[in-house]
């Protein structure tokens, strides 16, 4: 007995039913977006530490001490709470495809069923779904289930020791520019010149962010540069406040 064919309007769904669960291009945009975030924290939060300091000392060691260990401290802090997160999502998912499977095994016409529903569930026609659903059990029955029901495809797992890595090398290249900048010019022109090569870095991991989620560049950048300026400033007034000799 041969299967029916799909319509145009079935082939269709099936294929936007699919794409979300597609994997490639999605999740290296999400890697993409999460190392951008990253160099962004690593910008402000030393960008904001050293002005602070430099406001309060003219002592450029003292200024680059403070940077170094406010750039090892944020990349370790950005690299284990990353690892923490995306193991506990990996572990869920492991969670989730164990269950699959014993389900699969247990009762494997209720899974057929409930996978050709959930094809159902996107558009397709009944007749359309359940030929589908068999195809895919035929092929792949846990990777079937996994991606339509569960949304994880088992081939690609998250990987904490990735996220961990990209975290901490993304957070550590933000960090960079405001400590060279600080430490590479005269005393009396490191805050203005740290404070715009800030804005600027600030400006343009804006726009990546904002090219990698689809929305306004101008309002992301605007958002960024103008929360980026608020901190150095008031670090900077703190830093004047506390001023101390070094």
């Amino acid at each position: 007995m041969s299967l029916p064919k799909p319509s145009p309007e079935d082939a269709s769904v099936l294929h936007e039913g699919a794409e979300p669960h597609s994997g490639g291009l999605a999740s290296k945009l999400n890697w993409l977006r999460a190392g951008v975030l990253g160099a962004n924290d690593g910008i402000v939060s030393t960008a904001g530490l050293v002005v602070g300091v430099a406001a309060a000392t003219t002592n450029e060691s003292a200024i680059l001490t403070a940077g170094v260990a406010g750039l090892a401290a944020g990349a370790v802090s950005m690299a284990l709470g990353e690892y923490v997160s995306v193991s506990t999502q990996r572990d869920t998912e492991r969670a989730a495809l164990r269950t699959e499977r014993r389900e699969l095994a247990a009762m494997p016409d209720a899974e057929l069923d409930e996978l050709a529903e959930l094809l159902a569930s996107k558009g397709l026609s009944a007749e359309t779904a359940r030929a589908a659903a068999e195809e895919l059990t035929a092929r792949d029955p846990l990777a079937a289930h996994a991606e339509v029901e569960l949304g994880i495809d088992p081939s690609e797992l998250a990987n904490p020791w990735a996220a961990a890595l990209s975290s901490a090398v993304s957070f550590t290249l933000g960090a960079l520019v405001p400590l060279l900048m600080i430490v590479s010019v005269s005393e009396k022109l490191r805050i203005p010149v740290t404070f715009v090569a800030v804005l600027c870095a600030l400006a343009a991991t804006g726009s990546i962010s904002a090219w990698l989620g689809g929305s306004r560049h101008g309002r992301a950048v605007l958002r960024v540069v103008l929360g980026g300026a608020l901190a150095m400033v008031v670090t900077y007034a703190l830093g004047q406040l506390f001023d101390v000799a070094v």
